[in-house]
Parts: C-alpha cells; sequence; structure tokens
C-alpha cells in the first residue's frame, strides 16, 4: 500500500482511523461468514452457558439477561439479515478504504457516501433502540466522514497547485 504521511496529526489520525475502519471491517466480515455457518441453536446454547454462573447469583443481572434476549431474538428472526449486513457492511468499507490508502480520489467520496449511509441507517436503529455501542460506532464513522472530507480537500487542494 502507497500511504504517504504528510506529517500533520490530522494526516494521522485520518490513516489510523482507516486501520481501524479496516480491523471493525475485517471483523465484520468475520462475523457474517459465521452467522452463516454457526447454526442459531448453538448461538442460543453458547449464550446460555456463558450466562449461567451470573444468573444463577443474580437473576436479574442486566448485562446476562440482555445476552440472552439478544440470542433468542437472534435464533428466531435475524440470522439472514445480520449475515447479509454484517457481510455488505464489512466487504464494502474494505474496498473503499483499501482505495484510500492507495489515495484514490474517488475513493474518498466513495467513503463520505458509504459511511453516510450506514450513519442514517443507524440513527434509524437508534430511533427505536437504544444501543451504546452503536453510538460509540455513529460518533466514530462521523468522526471518520469527517476526516475523510478534511483529507480529500487537502488532496483537491495539492493536485490544483
Amino acid at each position: 500500500m502507497t500511504t504517504k504521511f504528510h506529517g500533520s496529526g490530522l494526516d494521522e489520525t485520518f490513516y489510523v482511523s482507516l486501520l481501524l475502519k479496516a480491523i471493525d471491517s475485517t471483523l465484520e466480515i468475520i462475523g457474517g461468514l459465521l452467522v452463516i455457518v454457526v447454526p442459531p441453536a448453538h448461538i442460543n446454547r453458547l449464550a446460555v452457558v456463558l450466562t449461567q454462573h451470573e444468573l444463577s447469583r443474580d437473576p436479574h443481572d442486566f448485562v446476562a439477561n440482555h445476552i440472552l434476549k439478544a440470542s433468542h431474538e437472534f435464533t428466531r428472526s435475524g440470522k439472514y439479515f445480520a449475515a447479509v449486513y454484517l457481510l455488505s457492511h464489512g466487504l464494502v468499507k474494505i474496498l473503499v478504504i483499501i482505495a484510500l490508502f492507495k489515495q484514490k480520489m474517488w475513493a474518498y467520496p466513495a467513503m463520505i457516501v458509504v459511511l453516510a449511509g450506514f450513519v442514517i441507517y443507524q440513527l434509524y436503529r437508534l430511533s427505536y433502540r437504544f444501543s451504546l455501542g452503536l453510538v460509540i460506532l455513529t460518533v466514530f464513522d462521523a468522526f471518520v466522514i469527517w476526516l475523510t472530507w478534511k483529507e480529500y480537500a487537502r488532496h483537491r487542494t495539492t493536485l490544483k497547485t
């Protein structure tokens, strides 16, 4: 990959954020593949095993009950949606990130559009079900959009001079 750091903290922050997004994208792809391969009953059993000790001590444990609830909802309806969402989200982002590391000019607006689309969807999801993780992801995506915009503007200025 041909990344060129120009020494500014903003440039370095941009490339570090791209690395974090690349890791996130890779994990999404792996997660999407696992969702396809692992039967929902196995996920449900794993959730029971992981939470049974905590629930035996405190049947109202917030985290353990939410893990169980999420695994039950997943086994009922969300398997294919989760797989398609994770795979598409991960693949699209990783392709654009690779192009950004190669400093392809088309990739800057593409990253902005892709992440803006995901932010809009994430805000929609947050409007009917709060998730701290989704809030953090949305704020990070918005930050990466801003960084991408700044980098794109800098590259466009460099090309004109």
